[in-house]
C-alpha cells in the first residue's frame, strides 16, 4: 500500500485539473427533488424527454471525477440520445463536502453497501424518476466513468434485481478497495483480490438469487489513470456470476476497435468487452459523421467510436448505427422534479447520518466520507483536500 504523502500528492494532481472540466456548459438537466432520506447527501439530476412514451426505459449516468452531471451530459450526449430513442436519463451527481474532487465514493464500504450511503442515495432516486413518470422497471439500466464507473459496478452489485443492464468504462471491480490508498493502489493495478474473491463479493453484496444484468466493459489501452488490469477484474468478476469461460464467444472488429462477446448457454449476448487501442483515460467518442454525438472534452476523448451509441445498442434501447430525428429538445423537456412522489423505502435498515437540523435539505451537508481512517481524513484536510 503507498503512503499517505503519495496519496495525497496523487489527489493535488486531480484537484489541479478541476477547472478545466467545469467550464460553462449548456445543462438541459433538472433537479429532481424529495426522493427519500438522501443519506449519501448526492444531488439528482435528469433529463425526462417532452414527448417520451409510456413505460420508457431509464438510463442512470454516473460522471467521473471533477465532472458535474451537465458537463458529462454535454460530452457523452446521453440526452441527445434521450430525444432520439425516447427514454428517461437520470444524472445522480456528487457534492464536493463529500468528495473534494467530486468523485463517488467507491471505496468507501458505508456508500457502496446495499441500502446505505451514496448507493441508497441513488437507489431512492431511481425509484423516484420511476414513479414520477411511469418508467418500465424491467429496463433500468446504469453506466459511468472512471469513479463513476467503479459507482456503477457497486450499484450493480448491491441491487442486481434493479439493472436489467451496466456499462463501466475506465472503472473498477466491485470491493476491489475499501481506502483511500488501496484506491490508488488498484487503480495503477497494484495488490488486490483473486479473481475467487472478487467473485464470491459480488455474490455476497445482496441476496439476489435470480438472473444478471447484462454487462458492457469498456477500456482504453494507454489509461495510466485506471490501468487495463481493471478491465480484466471487472470482466472475472462478471464472468463468475454468468457462469461463462475466459474465451469470449467470437471477437469482431467495431467502427475499428476489439469488441469481444460472450454469450450464455442460449446465445444471448450478455457480456461484452471493447479495448480503445492507445486511448488514455476518459469516455470514448464519435463526434462526428451522421452517428456523431456529444462533445469532446476533458475525459471525454473523440476516437472515432460512439460508447453512448453501442452500450445503449448493446442494451436494446438504441438502434445499431442508425439515428432517427430528435424528438424534442431542452426546451420542452418534462421537468423532472420529484417533490411529490413516494420515497423509496429499503428493507434494510440505512446507514445513520447526522445531519444539523439547519441543514437537512442541503445535499452537501454529510461532511467527510464514512469508512476512511482518522489518519487519512487529517493529511487530506492539512493538504487542502478534504473539508
Amino acid at each position: 500500500m503507498r503512503n499517505i504523502s503519495d496519496t495525497i500528492a496523487r489527489l493535488s494532481a486531480m484537484s489541479g485539473r478541476q477547472g478545466a472540466s467545469h467550464s460553462n456548459y449548456p445543462d438541459r438537466l433538472s433537479d429532481v427533488t424529495g426522493f427519500g432520506s438522501n443519506p449519501g447527501a448526492l444531488r439528482a439530476r435528469a433529463y425526462i424527454p417532452g414527448n417520451i412514451p409510456g413505460n420508457a426505459a431509464l438510463v442512470v449516468v454516473l460522471h467521473g471525477c471533477t465532472q458535474s452531471a451537465a458537463a458529462y451530459d454535454h460530452g457523452s450526449g446521453w440526452s441527445q440520445l434521450a430525444d432520439q430513442e425516447g427514454f428517461a436519463v437520470l444524472f445522480p451527481e456528487q457534492q464536493r463536502a463529500n468528495n473534494a474532487n467530486l468523485c463517488f465514493n467507491w471505496f468507501v464500504p458505508g456508500d457502496i453497501s446495499r441500502d446505505s450511503g451514496e448507493a441508497l442515495s441513488i437507489r431512492q432516486m431511481i425509484e423516484a424518476v420511476v414513479v414520477a413518470h411511469g418508467l418500465d422497471r424491467k429496463r433500468i439500466y446504469i453506466t459511468g466513468l472512471s469513479a463513476g464507473g467503479a459507482m456503477a459496478t457497486a450499484m450493480l452489485a448491491a441491487y442486481p434485481e434493479v439493472f436489467t443492464g451496466g456499462a463501466i468504462i475506465a472503472g473498477l471491480a466491485y470491493g476491489s478497495a475499501s481506502t483511500i490508498p488501496e484506491a490508488f493502489d488498484r487503480m495503477r493495478g497494484h495488490g488486490g483480490q483473486s479473481i475467487a474473491e472478487l467473485q464470491m463479493r459480488l455474490r455476497e453484496a445482496s441476496p439476489h438469487k435470480g438472473s444478471w444484468p447484462r454487462i458492457s466493459v469498456w477500456q482504453g489501452s494507454a489509461d495510466t489513470t485506471v490501468v487495463p488490469s481493471n478491465a480484466d477484474a471487472i470482466l472475472a468478476q462478471w464472468q463468475g456470476v454468468h457462469g461463462l469461460g475466459a474465451k469470449p464467444t467470437r471477437v469482431e472488429t467495431v467502427d475499428g476497435q476489439k469488441r469481444q462477446v460472450w454469450c450464455d448457454a442460449d446465445g444471448r449476448e450478455v457480456v461484452e468487452r471493447y479495448s480503445i487501442v492507445g486511448m488514455g483515460h476518459g469516455t470514448p467518442l464519435k463526434t462526428n459523421g451522421d452517428d456523431g454525438i456529444g462533445r469532446a472534452g476533458p475525459f471525454m476523448l473523440d476516437v472515432g467510436i460512439s460508447s453512448t451509441h453501442h452500450i445503449a445498442s448493446f442494451w436494446g434501447i438504441a438502434k445499431a448505427g442508425a439515428r432517427r430525428p430528435a424528438q424534442t429538445d431542452a426546451a420542452s423537456a418534462v421537468p423532472a422534479s420529484g417533490t411529490a412522489i413516494r420515497a423509496y423505502s429499503s428493507k434494510e435498515k440505512p446507514r445513520a447520518v447526522r445531519l444539523d437540523p439547519t441543514d437537512e435539505q442541503r445535499p452537501e451537508a454529510r461532511g467527510s466520507s464514512a469508512g476512511i481512517t482518522k489518519v487519512i481524513e487529517d493529511a487530506l484536510r492539512a493538504a487542502g483536500l478534504m473539508r
